[in-house]
C-alpha cells in the first residue's frame, strides 16, 4: 500500500504539471507568455521572465498576481533624432494594453515601489493609452499585474503588448517626459540626419499628401507618397503604382506638421506596428549634407542616392 500511495502522489504531481502547462505557456522564442488564473491560488504571485525587445502577454481569467521581468538583449545604437542616443545605457519601454483589458491592474515596480500604469477598465471608460517608462543602468524594474476581485471572471482577459529599445527618443514615447515637446519637434542637425539614415527602421523619400489629426493618441498622421523606399523594417509603404507607394507616419500633434510642396527624406522608428517620425529634412538639403560628409569621409553608412 505504501508503494501505491507513492504512485498516487507522483500521478497527482504529473497531472498538476500537465494542468499548469495547459494554462501557462511561453512562446517558443521566449518573447511572449499566455496563461490562466485558473491554475493560480488566490494571493499567489507567478514569476515570469521574457527575453525579447517586443512581445505580448495574455492573462486569461486573472487571479492572484503576476510579476514580469523583461531582460532583452539590445544592441547599442546611435542617435536617431533630437534627444536620441543609445550609448547612455538608458532603455525605454512601452506597454500597449488591448482595448478589452479587463480583470487586472498593471503596475511598474521600480526599486520596490509600485506605480499604476493601467487600471482595470469598466465598459464605459475610454480605451487605455500606451504607457512608457525608462530604466537607467543599475535600476531594478519589473511589471506587476494584480487581479481585481470580480464575481464573474469568465470574460476578463488582461492583454498587452510591450516594446523595449535602447535608442528611442521621446517623440515616440507619448506618455514619457524624457525631453520637452519643443526639443522633440526641433529639426535634426546634420549629424543626427546622417545617423538616422543608418539606424532608422525606415528611410523613405516622398511627398506629404495630407496631414490628419488623431486626438485619441494626440498625434498627427502624415499621409506620404513615397517615390523611393531605401529601407523599411516592416511593410509600411505599399502600392500598385510603379511611381509611388503610399504609407502613414505619425508624429506628436504639437509639432504642427502641415502639408506642403517639396520632397522629403523621412526616417523614423516603428512603434507597435506604426511608423513614427524621426528626422525629416528636405531631400535637397539631405543631398547636400550627405555629399559634404562623403567628401570628408565622415558618413557612417552608404545610401544609394539618385
Amino acid at each position: 500500500m505504501q508503494g501505491f500511495g507513492r504512485w498516487i502522489n507522483v500521478t497527482w504531481i504529473l497531472l498538476l504539471g500537465i494542468f499548469h502547462s495547459c494554462f501557462s505557456n511561453y512562446s517558443e522564442d521566449q518573447c511572449s507568455w499566455r496563461g490562466s488564473g485558473l491554475s493560480q491560488q488566490q494571493g499567489s504571485v507567478e514569476q515570469i521572465s521574457l527575453h525579447c525587445s517586443e512581445g505580448t502577454l495574455d492573462w486569461l481569467y486573472p487571479k492572484g498576481a503576476l510579476r514580469l521581468t523583461l531582460t532583452p538583449r539590445l544592441a547599442p545604437m546611435g542617435a536617431v533624432g533630437p534627444g536620441g542616443g543609445g550609448s547612455s545605457g538608458v532603455i525605454t519601454a512601452c506597454v500597449k494594453p488591448s482595448e478589452q483589458f479587463h480583470g487586472a491592474q498593471l503596475y511598474l515596480e521600480r526599486d520596490g515601489l509600485l506605480e499604476l500604469l493601467v487600471g482595470d477598465r469598466i465598459e464605459s471608460s475610454p480605451p487605455p493609452r500606451v504607457r512608457c517608462f525608462s530604466r537607467t543602468p543599475g535600476e531594478r524594474l519589473a511589471l506587476f499585474l494584480q487581479a481585481t476581485p470580480h464575481q464573474d471572471i469568465s470574460r476578463r482577459i488582461a492583454t498587452f503588448r510591450y516594446e523595449l529599445r535602447g535608442d528611442w527618443t521621446a517623440r515616440m514615447s507619448l506618455d514619457s517626459n524624457l525631453i520637452s515637446s519643443e526639443n522633440a519637434c526641433r529639426p535634426c542637425n546634420d549629424t543626427e540626419i546622417l545617423m538616422a539614415v543608418c539606424t532608422s527602421d525606415f528611410v523613405v523619400r516622398g511627398n506629404i499628401r495630407s496631414v490628419e489629426e488623431d486626438e485619441t493618441f494626440r498625434s498627427a498622421v502624415i499621409k506620404v507618397s513615397a517615390t523611393r523606399v531605401f529601407r523599411q523594417k516592416y511593410t509600411l509603404f505599399t502600392g500598385n503604382s510603379r511611381l509611388a507607394s503610399r504609407g502613414e507616419i505619425r508624429t506628436l500633434l504639437q509639432c504642427g506638421v502641415k502639408p506642403g510642396p517639396g520632397s522629403f527624406l523621412f526616417t523614423g522608428r516603428v512603434h507597435f506596428g506604426e511608423a513614427w517620425l524621426g528626422c525629416a529634412p528636405r531631400y535637397k538639403d539631405f543631398q547636400r549634407t550627405y555629399a559634404l560628409a562623403k567628401a570628408a569621409q565622415q558618413i557612417p553608412c552608404e545610401l544609394p542616392l539618385d
